[in-house]
């Protein structure tokens, strides 16, 4: 109970990403009425013209990304999804670039916004409710998980692991075992993708750093992709461990168990 609570203390709060893309959405609005206000009365008719059909296509996706935050906002309040479907993902998939600009301009760190962009995600998955069967799941481990003394390296081969118990990866083996999962260890994005396109996945269970973990959500969607922040005690990309409950709860509720 006591880990729970101070899980709970330092998770990222969505709230963060949110209000960062309805700002974002709102620099644009504001930035497209100024230049208007600059341009439109310097330009000959034709030009005028052209602009006010440029403007009118980019006001027209702002609706569109308008109505995806307002389709994001309702799912992650009710937690439930609606039928707006793979339109919630573009306002984060054009926005994302912004939103980080964004933030760092307004001195909030750009991990603590990638972390609120993961829950973010992680929630918008979970209210879709997929039911995918053990061997349609990808879990996705980064190779800093190997402590980097052992001779047995898992990203040639992850069944090179002998099972010593001297990291994560044991223990994430037998997960694989126990679910009938498929696992790969992947050296950065390349790779990962690579398995995704080869191993055609239904579902992904990501461990990674926050970028690491952002970038490859925004690659692969709408892959539903559960993600599940590394631990870094020895700092980055360097001997890291993951919570293996998180990892499981991610598995079974994939599995319609959870």
């Amino acid at each position: 109970m006591e880990m729970t609570i101070l899980e709970n203390l330092h998770k990222p709060r969505k709230r963060l990403f949110i209000g960062l893309l309805a700002g974002s959405l709102l620099a644009l609005v504001v930035l497209l009425g100024i230049m208007w206000y600059l341009f439109i009365n310097r330009m000959y008719p034709f030009h005028r013209f052209l602009l006010v059909g440029i403007l009118s296509a980019v006001i027209l996706i702002l609706i569109v990304i308008a109505v995806g935050i307002g389709g994001i906002v309702y799912t992650l309040w009710r937690s439930k999804t609606i039928p707006l479907g793979n339109l919630m993902r573009v306002p984060i998939n054009v926005l994302f670039p912004v939103v980080i600009t964004l933030g760092k301009i307004l001195g909030f760190d750009k991990e603590k916004i990638r972390s609120s962009f993961v829950e973010v995600n992680n929630q918008l998955v979970k209210t879709r409710h997929p039911v995918v069967p053990p061997e349609k799941i990808l879990i996705l481990l980064p190779h800093c998980l190997q402590v980097n003394h052992c001779p047995h390296k898992v990203t040639v081969d992850v069944e090179n692991c002998k099972r010593c118990g001297g990291c994560s990866v044991d223990s994430l083996m037998a997960l694989k075992d126990r679910y009938g999962v498929k696992v790969a260890v992947a050296t950065g994005g390349t790779l990962a993708r690579k398995f995704v396109s080869e191993w055609k996945p239904k579902a992904v269970v990501a461990v990674a750093c926050e970028r690491d973990l952002t970038s490859g959500i925004l690659d692969i969607n709408p892959l539903p992709v559960l993600g599940v922040l590394n631990d870094r005690p020895n700092g980055p990309c360097f001997n890291t461990c993951v919570n293996i409950n998180r990892v499981e709860e991610a598995i079974k509720y994939y599995l319609g168990e959870d």
